[in-house]
């Protein structure tokens, strides 16, 4: 059984404790970012573009409203550190729970007070398109996941 959101929130929380200032920890972001699996190239469609990212962002859904799975990528390595913590969270559970998870690590790291308006925009678009997937699939058949 997987680890429920808020001890994976925990986690994230206290690695980014031992870090002592905003450079550390946005090395360690990037570094996250890396871990990820590379995104084929044939997933980076129009399709699965993120509007409201200033970077580009895709993000591509697998599954039902049992177990939603999610993969990917962006051209920015900040962005896809974000990416990678998101993925942690949210990945890997069914679109009920995706609903009811706030991110509160966000602002237990104090992640939101240190991104650009940008970014921060750019976050909230990602957020979004997860919960707007997990929202789509609860209320019935996916269409083309």
């Amino acid at each position: 059984m997987s680890a429920s959101a808020e001890s994976v929130q925990d986690e994230i929380t206290a690695e980014f404790a031992q870090f002592g200032d905003w450079t550390e920890r946005y090395q360690y972001l990037i570094d996250c970012g890396r871990r990820l699996p590379p995104l084929p190239e044939a997933l980076r469609t129009e399709g699965h573009k993120v509007s409201g990212c200033q970077s580009q962002v895709w993000i591509v859904p697998h599954g039902d409203a049992t177990r939603l799975d999610f993969e990917a990528a962006s051209d920015s390595s900040i962005v896809q550190g974000l990416i990678a913590l998101l993925l942690r969270v949210y990945s890997g559970r069914s679109s009920a729970e995706i609903l009811a998870i706030e991110p509160r690590f966000i602002d237990a790291i104090g992640l939101r007070a240190h991104l650009s308006q940008s970014r921060s925009n750019g976050l909230a678009a990602m957020l979004a398109r997860i919960r707007a997937v997990a929202a789509t699939v609860a209320a019935g058949p996916p269409a083309g996941l």
